[in-house]
């Protein structure tokens, strides 16, 4: 008898219980299907869902810390440094050393990065008014409080 012929067994029952009955896997799902509608959408223009939520958060009036990013995003810093680095090199975005703070990096849009927004947003606008159609007005509402309500 091998060892794993001896380990202990979860029942077939909790695999469904889990599959019909785990928030995190439904709002994964959920969001990867989001997310894919948006990736269609944005494709034309060789961008990412993720990007544009990425480079939206960067479109103030005064760059941002590295560090306010991330907590925006719900990202740690170090999965941020890697996101930003296709923008990077795509010269959407610029990252700088905080004048005042040198240990700490300031994010900034360039013109192109502004320039693609401006394209890219009436496509987000079509996008997120299909979804929220699909669910109705009120239920996408209800959605985003449920969603910020668990943050």
């Amino acid at each position: 008898m091998s060892n794993a012929d001896s380990s202990p067994k979860i029942p077939y029952e909790t695999t469904l219980r889990v599959r019909d009955h785990c928030l995190c896997l439904h709002a994964q799902r959920a969001a990867r299907a989001i997310a894919r509608r948006f990736d269609e959408a944005f494709r034309p223009l060789d961008l990412k869902s993720g990007q544009f939520s990425l480079l939206m958060s960067l479109n103030r009036p005064a760059p941002p810390t590295l560090g306010s990013v991330a907590t925006l995003l719900g990202m740690d810093r170090t999965t941020l440094t890697a996101n930003l680095k296709p923008l990077e090199r795509r010269g959407l975005v610029t990252v700088e050393p905080d004048p005042e703070d040198k240990r700490a990096r300031r994010l900034a849009l360039t013109e192109a990065g502004r320039d693609l927004l401006v394209d890219a947003v009436p496509l987000w606008e079509w996008t997120q008014a299909e979804i929220e159609k699909a669910l109705g007005m009120s239920e996408a509402d209800r959605l985003r409080e449920d969603l910020n309500a668990v943050l």
